[in-house]
């Protein structure tokens, strides 16, 4: 087999490691637990070294926060819109000890909010690389820590915007009088809801005015102390999806494609039932598909081939 690319995925807590073969099939994955919070003893060259470790030379392309100002190489943002041809063109060489080049990825700017993203922009293209239909208009949400949710249009990244969902929901459950010192969670499914549903109808004060639910209901013993994080999830997740309709960034009438992880994608998706909202799941490997296509747009694979 022939390796034509490797592609990382750098991220804060993980490396996700890429070979791709003759047509972007990817023919082997590394895991590796080096995010650039918790880097080997050596660094970023010794992370690196263990990601492409026996791997044949071939052009590497890196996506994440490898390329933050915490990073290995802190590369600029690029201003929106933005299309994937741009993203290719200011991509960034940085030289490894054993003679690869790394090209990093550079991340997105909305000035208009303003607002930043670092990684998204890669799994946003391999979408796009996988649903041509997607270019001309799509809305996409992308669920987790920090929710991004961004606007497509004519093929650029015409905007987007961050809701700390996945943050919040951390320091609720663990850091404040809601949550810390409760029992181990059990799944509850109503309590999810019926968080989801006061979120809903939370009116102009927002769900942020009903955060405190949570307390009394368990002292009223409507809610069992087990099922707080699942109200509490129900109810973020629930205001999350109501700003994105108040806001104006979906319209009840959008089909909007989400990418993440497909536990939290599957809240997600119950959540949307409340609201009237279609949701569709993105197909598996966007961010495999982006790397590969910002690398054929860059023409760090010749000659260009088609995933």
């Amino acid at each position: 087999m022939t390796t034509r690319l490797i592609g990382l995925d750098w991220g804060s807590t993980h490396l996700r490691a890429y070979r791709f073969g003759e047509r972007g099939e990817v023919e082997a994955v590394r895991a590796l637990p080096c995010g650039i919070r918790q880097l080997p003893a050596d660094g970023f060259a010794d992370a690196f070294a263990q990601a492409v470790d026996g791997w044949p030379l071939a052009p590497v392309i890196a996506c994440g926060m490898v390329g933050s100002r915490n990073g290995w190489l802190e590369v600029p943002y690029l201003d929106t819109p933005v299309r994937i041809d741009r993203l290719a063109a200011a991509l960034t060489p940085l030289a490894t000890a054993e003679g690869r080049i790394v090209h990093i990825v550079p991340g997105l700017r909305d000035p208009s909010r303003p607002d930043v993203m670092r990684g998204e922009e890669t799994q946003v293209a391999g979408v796009l690389a996988q649903d041509e239909r997607a270019a001309s208009h799509a809305r996409l949400l992308l669920p987790g820590t920090h929710s991004k949710w961004v606007r497509v249009q004519d093929g650029a990244v015409g905007g987007f915007a961050t809701v700390m969902t996945g943050e919040l929901y951390g320091l609720l459950n663990q850091h404040s009088i809601l949550g810390a010192a409760l029992p181990t969670p059990v799944a509850d499914d109503s309590a999810f809801q019926r968080g989801v549903t006061m979120a809903r109808d939370s009116g102009p004060a927002g769900a942020l005015s009903r955060v405190f639910a949570a307390r009394t209901l368990m002292l009223d013993g409507v809610l069992a102390p087990t099922s707080v994080a699942d109200f509490l999830s129900g109810l973020l997740i629930g205001e999350e999806l109501r700003m994105a309709l108040a806001a104006g960034w979906v319209q009840p009438n959008d089909t909007v494609t989400m990418v993440g992880d497909d536990a939290l994608c599957a809240r997600y998706l119950r959540a949307a039932g409340a609201f009237d909202l279609r949701i569709a799941n993105a197909p598996d490997d966007t961010t495999a598909h982006g790397l590969w296509r910002i690398a054929s747009e860059a023409r760090l694979i010749s000659p260009p081939a088609t995933a």
